[in-house]
């Protein structure tokens, strides 16, 4: 993980270059890095040494190029397919590019003719079973049907990641309870008020749309509960 302790205390990129040898000198099979960008958490500003992604992304390339036999792979979670692609063709041939890109993974995912990003993403919790179906069909060379299943989902991830990012909890918690995967819509320090209720039904429409919806009738029984607690005849 992207290090909060880290970030407050490195003076410049030299300190992370540093810390990072250090750590991975020591590991005993080869690790993933997670770069997580600011809009995931703001106490995460200018890591690597640099404000300026472009300069912050040559030092994170030059700590995996320096220990390239220690590194599985990376994921970038800056929401910049531009920045995820400029850096997966950079990369040292052995370290896989995971994409953290919860507004572009479905593109990503797919590659291109110089490479693709490998899936390691929150979104997928949200929407299993439909991105287990659309990788098989892809694992069979079907991009098409892969489009067809993955590409509706990518609107209700734009929509549980909008800004302000760091809520996106939110929106994956009350997706699993419209599925029936808990009973409640609680969460702890009380985050489940991060999002509004207009948020939260345009979350309905969207993973409806998206046939993210395990249970049908069941969400829509959550969904008028929520509404008729919040003071909206459902």
């Amino acid at each position: 993980m992207a290090s909060r302790a880290l970030a407050a205390a490195a003076k410049g990129p030299d300190d992370y270059a540093r810390v990072y040898a250090h750590i991975l000198r020591q590991v005993k099979q080869p690790v993933i890095i997670h770069w997580l960008g600011d809009m995931f958490d703001p106490a995460l500003t200018g890591y690597w040494g640099h404000a300026d992604l472009e300069k912050a992304m040559d030092v994170c390339l030059d700590v995996m190029a320096a220990h390239a036999e220690k590194i599985d792979g990376i994921k970038i979670s800056l929401l910049s397919k531009e920045k995820e692609i400029s850096m997966r063709r950079r990369l040292p041939g052995t370290v896989r590019m995971y994409t953290g890109d919860d507004f572009n993974y479905a593109e990503l995912i797919a590659g291109d003719q110089e490479g693709y990003s490998d899936a390691l993403l929150g979104i997928f919790d949200a929407i299993a079973p439909v991105a287990s179906a659309a990788l098989a069909q892809l694992g069979q060379s079907n991009s098409k049907a892969f489009f067809e299943l993955l590409e509706p989902t990518v609107p209700l991830s734009r929509h549980i990641f909008a800004a302000p990012t760091r809520f996106y909890k939110t929106g994956v918690v009350f997706l699993a309870y419209l599925n029936g995967l808990q009973e409640h819509f609680s969460m702890v320090g009380g985050q489940q008020s991060t999002r509004s209720l207009q948020h939260l039904a345009e979350l309905f429409r969207l993973a409806d749309k998206a046939r993210a919806l395990s249970d049908p009738d069941l969400a829509v029984k959550r969904m008028q509960a929520i509404l008729r607690v919040n003071g909206v005849a459902a």
